[in-house]
């Protein structure tokens, strides 16, 4: 893709596979959705862009919402957050903002520089800076590249901004985080500004056309009364992002424990198989992370892990998991960027705390090339 405009329909596929795509985090895009929806009958389709359209001396802004996704339920945004830490972030660059990038393609977030993007006159990059949703800003491609995550500009609905500069990138995710609990558990943030050079080198290219190819592929099957998870890993697959994929559990949620801790969404779910003594047990920090079947691993961060109703095949982010839900869990391998023995460091079991080394999901449950 060089250039594709983001027109109503392509808007839901695109909020669809975001979704899937935010293993359960990132935010739910339905509320992202109304507004971009809103804002294409006021300005028209979306623009965006392949990063080769870029100059090497381009700016590009990837900005996104940092804090616990339950909050997001109930505090809504008042859509100036996004603009007034882009103009900031102009005015410390001296320059304008040439285009801008989700710093992750996962949930809502995938969706929210589509906004900002339209009211500044700019195009939004087809790339991000994680190919999923991660809980934790350091744990962005571009930090594992070595790029800063500042100067960064963190704002609230209430129009309180801030300016973070910070030694490191891990200082600056523990202030931004501080900040967005002190801002009432959610706000919008603009970090890791970028060059096109660097966008270039370091981004995950393609995943907004991954997203919209996985949502269309879901869409499409629902009109012809199809296989919709048997559309949806093949969509995975075609991509290319995210070569295996597959389901691992269905059953009925009979268990649920859920906190917003720290400036995040933890918790667990138990899901019941139908009709036998078997079950799945999803643990979560924003993001699902785990996902084992009685004592045995089936997929481990950083691949995905995504909670889905098993009729709909529509993805359910951990603020939205109820008691009773019907649902598979399903598995996609990362990006390949993303199981790098140096990327695991920072998005791997142990950089959660897990005490176990990762194995790809592809192995633990057998899964070969189609």
């Amino acid at each position: 893709m060089s250039e594709t405009l983001i027109d109503r329909v392509t808007l839901d596929d695109l909020a669809r596979g975001a979704a899937f795509l935010g293993s359960g985090g990132g935010g739910d895009p339905y509320y992202g959705q109304l507004l971009a929806h809103a804002e294409i009958e006021r300005r028209g389709a979306f623009r965006v862009i392949a990063a080769d359209m870029l100059a090497d001396d381009a700016l590009v802004a990837p900005c996104g919402w940092v804090g616990a996704p339950t909050v997001s339920l109930e505090k809504l945004p008042n859509g100036a957050e996004a603009v007034a830490g882009l103009r900031r972030l102009e005015a410390i660059f001296g320059r304008p903002i040439d285009a801008l990038m989700p710093i992750e393609i996962g949930g809502s977030n995938g969706l929210a520089p589509l906004l900002a993007a339209s009211q500044l006159g700019v195009p939004v990059l087809d790339a991000d800076g994680m190919g999923r949703a991660f809980p934790e800003s350091q744990m962005a491609i571009l930090n594992i590249h070595g790029l800063s995550s500042c100067p960064s500009v963190v704002t609230s609905s209430n129009g309180d901004l801030a300016v973070l500069e910070t030694s490191d990138n891990l200082a600056h995710e523990r202030m931004a985080r501080g900040l967005s609990i002190a801002l009432g558990g959610i706000a919008h943030m603009v970090e890791y500004p970028l060059s096109g050079a660097q966008a270039k080198r370091h981004a995950i290219a393609g995943s907004l056309s991954a997203a919209i190819a996985i949502g269309r592929a879901v869409r499409e099957a629902r009109d012809a009364d199809a296989d919709l998870f048997g559309a949806l890993y093949a969509a995975l697959r075609a991509t290319e992002l995210y070569p295996f994929a597959g389901a691992l559990f269905d059953g009925k949620i009979v268990d649920l424990e859920r906190e917003t801790r720290d400036g995040f969404s933890i918790g667990r779910i138990v899901v019941e198989a139908f009709g036998r003594e078997q079950q799945m047990t999803v643990t979560f920090q924003n993001e699902n992370l785990l996902a084992t079947d009685g004592e045995t691993v089936r997929a481990m961060v950083p691949d995905l892990i995504t909670v889905m109703d098993i009729e709909t095949a529509d993805s359910i982010t951990t603020e939205r998991l109820k008691y009773g839900q019907r649902v598979r869990v399903v598995a996609a391998a990362a990006p390949a960027v993303l199981r790098t023995a140096h990327a695991l460091t920072f998005v791997g079991p142990h950089a959660f705390g897990m005490d176990m080394d990762y194995c790809p999901v592809e192995q633990l449950n057998g899964w070969t090339a189609p």
